[in-house]
């Protein structure tokens, strides 16, 4: 009986603790190339989060994401984008073919997850974290391609931009430009 009584304790901690992540930096990924990687490697770091897909009309935005990457990257800028089929099918490739898209058509260097979920019963945990944490601007879920979530260096959504705000707009810049320089 006391060894129920402990096993019991225990799935209880387990449940208490389980979904209880304070920052994104509690969060781990698998890359596009299937890789792990613990987002708390980004601490100190300011991060833009993308949900993309290949075949949106906002795919274009993969040309700016990368020139606002390679201006601000050497500054504390990792841009982070999650491919989703979430909306109109417009993501149908593998990880594979993704990657090779992105790298052929938009010179894409910075990191790409493996395909994920940002919508539904099977929204990526990362997803649903971040659609519900308050914030400057909204909360809720994302709405279409291209949603950008702006991460401070302590791992805090500070603020989000929907799909048709474009990376480089004046917005986003001074936004990403002030949690540089905090």
């Amino acid at each position: 009986m006391k060894t129920i009584i402990t096993i019991l304790s225990i799935i209880g901690m387990m449940s208490i603790n389980a979904g209880q992540e304070a920052s994104v930096h509690d969060f781990e990924i698998k890359t596009i190339d299937g890789e792990n990687l613990n987002l708390e490697a980004y601490k100190g770091s300011v991060i833009l989060i993308v949900n993309t897909a290949s075949e949106c009309g906002y795919t274009p935005q993969y040309e700016a994401l990368q020139s606002v990457y390679q201006t601000y990257k050497d500054e504390g800028l990792v841009i982070l984008g999650f491919p989703a089929n979430n909306f109109g099918g417009q993501e149908p490739g593998s990880e594979e073919e993704i990657m090779k898209f992105c790298q052929v058509n938009y010179g894409v260097t910075f990191p790409l997850s493996a395909k994920v979920s940002v919508l539904g019963d099977d929204i990526d945990p990362l997803f649903n974290f971040l659609t519900t944490q308050d914030n400057q601007s909204f909360t809720g879920d994302i709405k279409w391609n291209f949603e950008k979530f702006l991460i401070n260096k302590d791992g805090e959504l500070v603020k989000r931009f929907r799909s048709k705000i474009k990376p480089n707009s004046k917005d986003i810049i001074a936004s990403i430009e002030t949690e540089l320089n905090k």
